[in-house]
C-alpha cells in the first residue's frame, strides 16, 4: 500500500533544524493552503488548513537555508498521523475554538517564490503563479 499528498502553500514561520543523536539534520516549518468560495446562502467563506513539514537529510538543510516565513513551496510526502488519535493534531485556539493541523514528511519540498520575493533570494525549483494564502497572526499558527 502506498499514499502521497502534495500541499502548494505558503510557509507559516520560519523553518526551525535540528540534528538527531545519529547527526540526521530534521527541519521543520509550517504551511497554510487556502481556498475561498460562496456558501450556499452567497456568503464568502475562506478556508485555511495547516500542515506541519518535517524534512530530513540534504533536503532539510535546503530547506533551512532557502525556505523563510511566507515563502511558496510544493511539498509532496506522506502524512503523518497523530499517535494518540490516528488522524491530524487537534488543539484549542485563543479564541476557544478547534484547529487542527495536518502532519507531513516530506520527500520533496519546490522553492516556488521567486527571488526576493519572501526575504532572502534562493534556488527556484518550480514557477507559476500561486494565490498566496492569507497568514493569520503569529500568535495563531498552531505550532
Amino acid at each position: 500500500m502506498y499514499h502521497t499528498i502534495i500541499v502548494v502553500g505558503n510557509v507559516g514561520k520560519d523553518p526551525e533544524m535540528r540534528y538527531t543523536p545519529s547527526g540526521q539534520a530534521v527541519t521543520s516549518f509550517s504551511v497554510a493552503t487556502s481556498r475561498q468560495y460562496t456558501a450556499g446562502n452567497g456568503e464568502q467563506v475562506k478556508e485555511t488548513i495547516w500542515f506541519r513539514v518535517s524534512t530530513w537529510g540534504k533536503t532539510a538543510e535546503a530547506c533551512n537555508q532557502y525556505v523563510k516565513k511566507g515563502s511558496k513551496v510544493l511539498v509532496e510526502g506522506r502524512l503523518t498521523p497523530d499517535k494518540t488519535t490516528g488522524g491530524p493534531r487537534i488543539w484549542t485556539k485563543q479564541d476557544g475554538t478547534a484547529g487542527s493541523s495536518f502532519e507531513i514528511t516530506a520527500v520533496t519540498v519546490r522553492f516556488l517564490s521567486t527571488r526576493g520575493e519572501a526575504g532572502e533570494s534562493g534556488p527556484i525549483s518550480g514557477g507559476g503563479h500561486m494565490d498566496m494564502a492569507e497568514l493569520p497572526p503569529e500568535d495563531d499558527i498552531p505550532f
